[in-house]
């Protein structure tokens, strides 16, 4: 990489992260003083010109200092994926003594863990999981409610019962419907709903032929019946202290942000859609799609408990600490994931 192409970068690393600190424009007495004395001022106004011209910062006034666009920040979070290899979380190791004592209680182990979380980012914290994938299934009873509608209703071990009502694109008469319920009850009766799912219904599927056609269509709107109530569920939480930033000094700002929170299937459609295998992903304001979220940024990581997977992340103005907080992300959900692997902790059912 050529020398100019080199401190180019660097001024732009400098410019984000005084940014970040201050909330205020940044000028090149500051980068020289502070982060490149090495360079005089003068070279530096001539790369934040060329930093500008590239739509990487601006210049909200005239002879004011220059801020990062959100191409900016996207620069800068990919020039500092190095560094952020080298910088480990130093309380993994209270998050896996945390999951191994708590391991008969899931749900309530997340949840501490979404406040530690929330705590050491000094931001709005999130857990999304599949609540009933972990559920362990009681009794499948299904009803004709119309010609071609058909009501599920899946029960739990837990006493939580959950309705689907789905189109029936194909014949099937009461008693025919009486002895596939009968055949599914008997084979998924106490596996949990993200095996059948994930497991069971697939490996049964590829042993249908033409002469169990009517089972293998029902075993299919049963899929779709455990898909439909498995669906994620985001649970948030954070310290008053994140509303403190400059950026929810108004209340136009923050009820916008609320709305962004409560987009509860718009936000996990975004990640789900990411099938890239990386440790962390980041979602910048304009992959929302509305100009009113632009300022905030999605930052997040999938983990796995017993194999059922979910997301962890925070939620958060564009202006914050990546270096600090993609590795508390990333090392949390890593530890999540290898303590259930690893056989530290054990799934309910072998208790």
């Amino acid at each position: 990489m050529k020398k100019n192409v080199m401190r180019e970068k660097l001024v732009l690393k400098s410019l984000v992260v005084d940014y970040i600190k201050t909330n205020e424009t940044v000028s090149s007495r500051v980068i020289c003083k502070n982060y490149i004395p090495s360079v005089s001022p003068a070279t530096i106004r001539i790369d934040l010109h060329k930093l500008e011209k590239k739509n990487l910062i601006y210049q909200p006034h005239t002879s004011a200092g220059r801020i990062p666009t959100l191409q900016g920040f996207r620069d800068y979070t990919e020039q500092i994926e190095e560094e952020v290899k080298t910088i480990s979380y130093e309380k993994s190791d209270f998050i896996r003594e945390f999951l191994a004592k708590n391991y008969k209680d899931t749900p309530l182990a997340l949840h501490y863990i979404m406040q530690i979380l929330a705590k050491e980012t000094d931001q709005l914290s999130f857990v999304a999981e599949p609540e009933m994938s972990y559920g362990f299934l009681r009794k499948i009873e299904v009803f004709k409610i119309a010609h071609n509608k058909l009501l599920f209703v899946v029960s739990l071990d837990s006493g939580l019962d959950k309705t689907v009502i789905l189109n029936c694109d194909y014949d099937i008469s009461e008693q025919q419907l009486k002895v596939l319920v009968r055949y599914a009850n008997e084979e998924f009766m106490g596996l949990r709903i993200f095996d059948i799912m994930n497991t069971h219904l697939e490996k049964m599927s590829k042993k249908m032929n033409q002469e169990n056609k009517l089972l293998s269509l029902f075993l299919q709107e049963l899929n779709k019946a455990l898909l439909e109530i498995s669906n994620y569920y985001i649970h948030f939480d954070g310290n008053i202290s994140f509303l403190e930033q400059p950026e929810f000094d108004s209340k136009k700002n923050i009820l916008v942000f609320l709305d962004l929170m409560q987009r509860h299937d718009y936000l996990i459609n975004v990640m789900e859609k990411n099938k890239k295998k990386k440790p962390y992903h980041i979602v910048f304001g304009e992959e929302f799609g509305r100009m009113e979220w632009y300022n905030f940024v999605l930052i997040y990581s999938k983990y796995e408990i017993f194999g059922v997977p979910g997301y962890l992340g925070i939620l958060a103005p564009v202006r914050m600490d990546y270096l600090k907080n993609i590795p508390i992300i990333r090392d949390i959900a890593k530890t999540i994931t290898d303590t259930t692997k690893k056989g530290m902790m054990v799934p309910q059912y072998g208790l």
